[in-house]
């Protein structure tokens, strides 16, 4: 007879932020038991060491204690005598993201690899987890929200729950405390949006975006392969992010970035945040069920490392936004706006030209999610770039199958070869399958794009779906490009040539300026000249984040962590800075007292020209018609070979 595992949680302690948790198995089997917690949770490339949260580990059955030996940081040996068995123990829970565990007065959240120790050797075994509330008077308003199925428990309420395995009982974060409940359907299966936190969100817009985007996405894969699906948002005043789960997501977002009644054109916030609920239902597919065949080989106890992270996470980062326009929660002009932006902040990135995709998505472990200040210049992150990358390849084979084939095409196989079958991707087998199902060969393509440092050239590609591109200095401090107000100011300003800046052709995409654009863009702002470094954005003093490699900063013997006090005799602010750079001017040498530490220095540095880094993007006014055809085919999703009515037979 297998033996049943029943867990208990409850939130024992909510002002000194302490779940109690329990684990129950009858009987055990034979020998030792081996008790682990993992080390990272899935959909976030860090060692986390969750066992470090654990508290009075202790264990025993009916005739007294039981003797726990811990073998590592996360695993303990339980000898025991045949009879059913108790663990108990303790979770300090104080983690505000959506990784851990978090406990107050106010709300509880939990993810289960911070929770809930497994045994090994009995990991396929279904298993149940009664949920109480908090005691007192205090919490009787509480509600709970997870998408484990229940088992005796009301709906959004406390009681017991269960799970097919160990995988499954750590794959559904579960939220307690008071919300908002947010309900819509997705082809008939019932959905829910949780908000919690203070807001004043016009929630049936909520319900009316969201279950197009999710309807869109649906579509591209032809199926739901789920029967309920969770959104939990947690709203703060700044918060952003969001991890992935197989039937629900947990995330964070910025009060000011939900819809306010009666908006009108999503600001650019709400798209923010429909970018992260589009991203994060994106993976239920790709990631939580088509998934790198090394994730299925190794565990959670330490590190497993591939190359593929750009293809899981670089390509949902291109659909994210693509669903938006192709469910019309925002027009072609805002989507060419994010996609000008998405551009510009990899074009800013010099770690691009020293670190390859694929060596990005492999060192996650070490670099990416360990950054320092120095990473801008040595990392590139395999979502920005890998979504320019799925871009470029979506581009591709577009053009060069005459519309016949789109990424769409190769996310059907991938799903139907992968998703369906639960076999895990190869480390070279999108490269494999995109060109099986395109039949191009991509060879060329895939080593610049995952085995080189070259900057991919869109604009001609993007020419092809009549969008102009052009690169310019940035403005001021927090111009990241978007879309050109118009193609006659676009066009007034002068063409890059091909050592200009990547990704631009050797002409522009336009006709040559008129004396009056010339007039208008003279009197338009000029750019700031560089000084070649970033500032940290928190705090109030100009403290300096990153130093770039090659710029005035560096060769002046700035560094990070000083902090600006003045040019040429001028206090420096957070705020005037870029004043202070474009009223010296180009080319001028100035004089810089900054902080180290609590030391003053007096460094001189020689301002750079602004860097060409700034993308623009906009509809070319002579498109041809083949043009507009292939470019409303690509962002209104209509060579997408299933259907929405189709999806909802799937």
């Amino acid at each position: 007879m297998n033996p049943t595992l029943d867990y208990r949680v409850q939130p024992l302690s909510p002002e000194a932020h302490v779940f109690a948790v329990e684990l129950r198995i009858s009987p055990p089997p034979a020998g030792d038991l081996i008790l682990t917690l993992p080390a990272w949770i899935p959909g976030s490339y860090l060692i986390r060491n969750f066992a470090r949260h654990l508290i009075r580990l202790l264990a025993g059955d009916p005739e007294g204690d039981l003797p726990l030996e811990k073998r590592d940081k996360q695993t303990w040996t339980l000898a025991h005598r045949g009879l059913p068995v108790a663990i108990r123990w303790q979770v300090y829970a104080w983690d505000v993201s959506v990784r851990g565990a978090f406990l107050d007065d106010r709300r509880g959240y939990f993810n289960g690899p911070a929770l809930f120790l497994g045994v090994r050797g009995l990991e396929g075994l279904p298993c149940r987890v009664e949920i109480q509330p908090p005691q007192g008077p205090a919490y009787a308003d509480w509600r709970l929200a997870t998408s484990l199925r229940p088992l005796a428990a009301e709906p959004f309420g406390f009681g017991t729950y269960q799970a097919d395995d160990y995988e499954d009982l750590i794959d559904h974060p579960v939220e307690m405390g008071i919300f908002s409940l947010i309900p819509f359907h997705v082809l008939g299966v019932p959905h829910w949006l949780t908000l919690t936190g203070r807001h004043r969100a016009d929630e049936a817009r909520l319900q009316a975006d969201l279950s197009r985007i999710c309807t869109t996405q649906a579509a591209l894969f032809g199926e739901l392969p789920l029967d309920r699906y969770l959104f939990m948002a947690q709203v703060t005043a700044d918060g952003y992010g969001g991890l992935e789960h197989r039937f629900s997501t947990s995330l964070l977002c910025a009060r000011e970035e939900l819809p306010a009644l009666g908006m009108g054109q999503p600001t650019p916030g709400y798209q923010r945040f429909l970018g992260l609920c589009s991203h994060e239902y994106f993976h239920l597919w790709h990631v939580k069920r088509i998934r790198p065949r090394a994730f299925l080989e190794q565990g959670l106890e330490r590190e497993v490392h591939t190359r593929l992270l750009w293809v899981f996470e670089g390509i949902t980062s291109y659909y994210d936004d693509l669903a938006l326009v192709r469910s019309g929660c925002i027009d072609e002009a805002a989507y060419l706006g994010l996609l000008a932006e998405a551009i510009t902040r990899v074009l800013r990135t010099p770690g691009r030209l020293v670190q390859t995709l694929a060596e990005s998505s492999f060192d996650a472990w070490t670099k990416f999610y360990q950054p320092d200040e120095n990473s801008p210049n040595t990392l590139v992150s395999y979502y920005a770039k890998g979504a320019l990358v799925a871009l470029a390849l979506d581009l591709t084979i577009r053009r060069d199958t005459a519309g016949t084939r789109s990424l769409d095409d190769v996310m059907r196989a991938l799903w139907e070869r992968h998703g369906r079958t639960g076999v895990g991707l190869e480390e070279r087998g999108f490269e494999a399958l995109a060109m099986a199902v395109t039949g191009l060969d991509l060879g060329d393509f895939f080593h610049q794009a995952l085995d080189s440092t070259e900057d991919l050239d869109l604009a001609p590609l993007l020419a092809e779906m009549g969008i102009g591109l052009r690169l310019r200095a940035a403005r001021h401090g927090k111009d990241f490009g978007g879309l050109a107000p118009s193609a006659t100011e676009a066009a007034s300003e002068t063409p890059v040539d091909a050592e200009g800046g990547p990704g631009v052709p050797a002409r522009s995409q336009s006709q040559s300026p008129s004396p009056a654009d010339v007039q208008r863009q003279a009197q338009a702002e000029a750019p700031t000249p560089s000084l070649g470094l970033r500032l940290k954005p928190e705090g109030n003093e100009p403290v300096i984040a990153t130093v770039f490699t090659g710029g005035p900063a560096q060769a002046a013997g700035l560094a990070p962590g000083d902090i600006l006090v003045a040019l040429d005799g001028l206090r420096i602010s957070r705020d005037n800075l870029d004043k202070l750079l474009l009223a010296a001017g180009e080319g001028a040498e100035v004089e810089i007292h900054a902080f180290r530490r609590d030391e003053i220095q007096v460094r001189r540095a020689r301002l750079a020209p602004a860097p060409l880094d700034t993308c623009e993007l906009w509809l070319l006014a002579d498109a041809p018609p083949q043009a507009q055809t292939r470019r409303a085919a690509w962002l209104g999703g209509q060579d997408r070979a299933v259907s929405v009515a189709d999806a909802a037979k799937g």
